[in-house]
């Protein structure tokens, strides 16, 4: 009996180890799949005109219950994180103070192209913004939000070149929820702020996941130096 329990626990932890292995080997893959298949059920589904369920739901949560005299400056000020002068002034910035500018450079790239796809996108779908309960003035096509899909490209691409050269595995994961925390603060206060859909938001996020699936695969790497990746 113990003998084919301690079995089964070799072979689980061998599968699971198989199973993580594949992951890691293919997390491009996986998540271009799941994100894809997201986006293009959102995309029809914004196409048909109509408000989603999701939308609906996070007006009621986001809009009317958050809203306070108390909480709109705050999330003004996270809004503010994926403008494009505030993007234009951290690419400068990594460009001046990073090592050589191979990374100022990859950031300026990556930020240029994930815009042009986004206005893209956007003379696609021509989803007006939401009427009626806006604390900020915007103007152009709601679908997918740009300062999500902003957000998600630049400072999920800060994330992953951390990951690429940074040693202490500490410093990398403190890194990692930092900048996720305002990843996912950026895209609430576009809905707290009234300019866009929570379908918006969750579109860009998953536009801009695919984005850099391909990108960190394709095109960053031709600016990196490839001597200081951490094997970490």
């Amino acid at each position: 009996m113990n003998q084919t329990s301690s079995k089964s626990d070799v072979n689980a932890a061998g599968v699971f180890r198989r199973l993580k292995r594949l992951v890691r080997a293919n997390w491009r893959v996986i998540v271009c799949a799941l994100c894809l298949a997201v986006f293009l059920y959102l995309f029809d589904e914004v196409l048909e005109g109509e408000i989603m369920r999701l939308d609906s739901l996070a007006y009621g949560l986001i809009v009317e219950r958050l809203r306070s005299d108390a909480l709109t400056p705050v999330m003004e000020g996270f809004s503010a994180l994926a403008t494009p002068v505030v993007l234009v002034v951290m690419t400068l910035a990594i460009a001046a103070f990073a090592p050589g500018r191979r990374p100022g450079w990859c950031c300026a790239v990556n930020l240029v192209l994930v815009a042009s796809l986004n206005v893209f996108i956007k003379s696609l779908v021509q989803r007006p913004r939401p009427e009626g309960f806006r604390l900020a003035v915007e103007t152009g096509f709601s679908f997918p939000s740009g300062h999500s899909m902003a957000a998600m490209a630049f400072y999920g691409l800060i994330v992953w070149l951390i990951w690429r050269y940074e040693k202490d595995r500490r410093q990398r994961n403190l890194f990692t929820i930092a900048f996720g925390f305002i990843i996912l603060m950026i895209g609430i206060s576009r809905i707290y702020l009234g300019v866009h859909y929570a379908s918006d938001v969750l579109g860009g996020f998953c536009a801009a996941l695919i984005w850099l699936a391909l990108f960190t695969c394709l095109g960053a790497p031709l600016f990196m130096d490839e001597s200081k990746v951490t094997q970490g």
